[in-house]
């Protein structure tokens, strides 16, 4: 059986195979005639369409755009207004006052204190007897060596007028001068031990306090007083080795003192420490503080500024508006795309109208001196006035950009003189973006301080 069923189900299955093959070949053929009459129908139809004549003008071609006329719409950004401010270059530091002349006293022998000629916080002057000690031996060698001198003298007054007469030789006479200048060296040498019994001041000055009372004994070198000269303090402070260039013999000090508050007083720099410090890179040095009513006292610590450099009309633009890359600090500097003076408002401020557009100008910088918020630009490049980018710089951060602007709210004004940045370093690039539709308002007048408004929730005051 199953040999009669295959040669019975082969050629059916080889027929239906064949009705497959032709069912499919027809339907593709009728599918191509199709795609091939519409071609053909959509030719003659534009055929037509060229042979008719024309009943309107023809379509303007689209003009090629213009490298200053770009397509999109102009970048809405913030500005602010370059300030100028007098800036100072002001180095800070701790010091300690020092007396111009310091002195301990001490005696140069042993003895018991006989007398104490001076008061302990009171000024004493200059050569003054301060302390005396027990001399009673010291003077009597004094008294007999003075007493030798007076004879010696005598004898050498006679042997010359004897040498004079003829009566005694030239060598007699040597002889009693020799006698006379031993006689004047044994005196000086009682002098000298009698004054080692007695302690002047070496200088005007304000004596300290002394542990010592008539009857002490007291030994050689020991101290038995202080002496302090107040009527000059000096000030020792130390700075950073990177201000050395900036330093000199002469510049001005300002010093306040914790122990005096409200308390400011100048110095001079004095002199200059030519070693620098190998361990803590910083350089010594010393001021000289006139102190006539003698209220500051050695010890005390004191505040010290030195200017090192002071400039009249500093550029400050704010933070935000410095750009930092490999290639250095700049700003985006706008200024009006068609040239217009702006219109000055009743305030003093400077506007114009609200749909002005304004072109980007890249501006490389040196960046300056720091203070909170602001940034020192130096150089010829920017101008107090000039206004720069302080939000938007990912819309608009390359010359030739087309913009439209609004100004920052203004903040309280900067100080005159804020505390020293030796080294500026590079700034962060850019700040928050402004919310867009808004439109252009009148700056701050020139010299007034600004700071970013609130745009997307985000608080820069």
């Amino acid at each position: 059986m199953r040999p009669l069923l295959r040669k019975t189900l082969l050629p059916i299955v080889l027929l239906l195979s064949l009705l497959l093959a032709w069912w499919l070949q027809r339907a593709e053929g009728q599918a191509l005639l199709a795609r091939t009459l519409g071609w053909q129908v959509a030719g003659s139809a534009a055929a037509g369409q060229g042979a008719r004549p024309s009943s309107g003008p023809a379509a303007p071609s689209t003009p090629a755009p213009q490298a200053d006329a770009p397509s999109s719409a102009p970048a809405l950004i913030e500005v602010a207004q370059a300030i100028g401010r007098p800036l100072r270059d002001v180095a800070q530091a701790t010091g300690t006052l020092r007396a111009r002349q310091s002195s301990a006293l001490r005696p140069q022998a042993n003895g018991r204190v006989r007398a104490i000629h001076f008061r302990e916080g009171q000024p004493v002057r200059k050569g003054q007897l301060l302390l005396q000690l027990d001399d009673q031996l010291e003077r009597a060698q004094w008294q007999q060596a003075q007493a030798e001198l007076e004879l010696a003298r005598a004898n050498h007054g006679r042997s010359r007028e004897l040498v004079q007469r003829g009566f005694i030789s030239r060598a007699a006479l040597e002889e009693s001068a020799a006698k006379l200048q031993i006689a004047q060296a044994r005196r000086d040498l009682a002098q000298a031990q009698l004054q080692r019994l007695r302690i002047r001041a070496p200088f005007d000055a304000v004596a300290g306090l002394a542990d010592v009372h008539v009857g002490d004994y007291v030994r050689e070198g020991e101290v038995v007083l202080q002496l302090q000269d107040l009527d000059v303090l000096l000030v020792d402070f130390r700075l950073p080795e990177r201000v050395a260039a900036q330093l000199a013999v002469g510049q001005a000090v300002q010093l306040r003192f914790d122990a005096l508050p409200g308390v400011q007083r100048q110095a001079t720099v004095q002199a200059i420490d030519p070693l620098v410090d190998a361990q803590e890179r910083a350089l010594a040095l010393r001021a000289r503080l006139p102190n006539p009513d003698r209220q500051l006292r050695p010890g005390m610590s004191a505040q010290v500024e030195l200017v090192l450099q002071e400039r009249a009309q500093a550029v400050l633009v704010p933070e935000q508006a410095v750009l930092s890359n490999a290639q250095g600090p700049a700003l985006i500097r706008v200024q009006p795309w068609q040239a217009q003076a702006p219109a000055p408002q009743g305030d003093g401020r400077l506007g114009w109208p609200p749909q002005t557009v304004f072109r980007t100008e890249r501006l490389p910088v040196q960046l300056g001196r720091r203070l909170p918020g602001w940034v020192e630009v130096r150089g010829e490049g920017l101008a107090v006035g000039d206004v720069v980018m302080v939000a938007g710089q990912h819309r608009a951060n390359r010359s030739g950009q087309r913009v439209r602007i609004r100004w920052a709210e203004p903040e309280p004004p900067l100080p005159d003189h804020a505390s020293p940045s030796p080294h500026a370093g590079p700034s962060p690039e850019g700040g928050q973006d402004a919310a867009s539709g808004a439109t252009s308002g009148a700056a701050p007048a020139p010299g007034q301080p600004l700071r970013r408004s609130a745009v997307q929730g985000v608080s820069w005051g």
